[in-house]
């Protein structure tokens, strides 16, 4: 059995806790009000809808936007192209993500990882880096999900050449769809602080659009892999 010292141990209880915390806002989904949100797409696939940030909350800071799309694919495949390790098929379909790097293994499941982001918005956002601490968990009925919340780690202070910005709780999980095994409900919930000094009109316009090319981008990828 592995040893945990005291930075390790309050490291797991936290991402714990907010698992708990996103596995309470995955199963309320539903429960938001369609005329609290901005439609993007309504039909195709994906099919999926972002919420403005404005109404929903998910903690105290206020950059939180909620994605539910369908992707044509098993939960298998489209978790193949979602998973968080290093070389793997999200950094070649996923344009905000340009590196992933696992800084400590703590458990088979949870991992302490930095990723870093391409600059955006034709070069007004400058590159950001992120450490989180992430939680791969899987459920009885298919469902596969990542959590994750920022952190800081010994072997990774912030670089130069990098904005260091902050993910406070988030995540994504695939959900199989009843009655049709070659679906996958892909849920997404983003609370990213950027970092740095940027207009507010520069990250509200961002995110929305950023979301849109993630779902986009995750069918076109899901639909290249061959099946296994």
């Amino acid at each position: 059995m592995q040893s945990f010292n005291n930075a390790q141990c309050i490291t797991c209880m936290r991402m714990f806790l907010q698992v708990a915390f996103l596995t309470e806002c995955f199963a309320s989904v539903i429960c938001v009000r369609r005329s609290n949100c901005f439609l993007i797409q309504q039909c195709g696939s994906p099919a999926f809808i972002i919420f403005s940030p404005d109404y929903v909350p998910l903690s105290d800071y206020t950059g939180s936007y909620k994605g539910d799309g369908i992707v044509n694919g098993t939960p298998e495949k489209v978790w193949e192209c979602l998973k968080p390790v290093p070389n793997g098929l999200r950094v070649k379909w996923d344009n905000n993500v340009k590196r992933f790097e696992v800084l400590e293994q703590i458990t088979e499941d949870i991992s302490i990882c930095r990723t870093v982001t391409p600059s955006a918005a034709m070069g007004i956002i400058a590159p950001r880096d992120f450490v989180d601490v992430i939680l791969i968990k899987q459920y009885e009925d298919g469902s596969i999900s990542s959590n994750a919340t920022n952190t800081i780690h010994p072997s990774c202070a912030p670089q130069s050449g990098y904005v260091r910005g902050f993910n406070h709780p988030c995540g994504c999980i695939c959900v199989p769809v009843s009655g049709e095994p070659n679906k996958t409900q892909v849920l997404t919930f983003f609370q990213t602080d950027l970092g740095g000094y940027l207009p507010r009109s520069v990250v509200d316009s961002f995110f929305p659009s950023s979301m849109a090319e993630f779902y986009s981008n995750l069918a076109k990828s899901v639909k290249s892999l061959k099946d296994f």
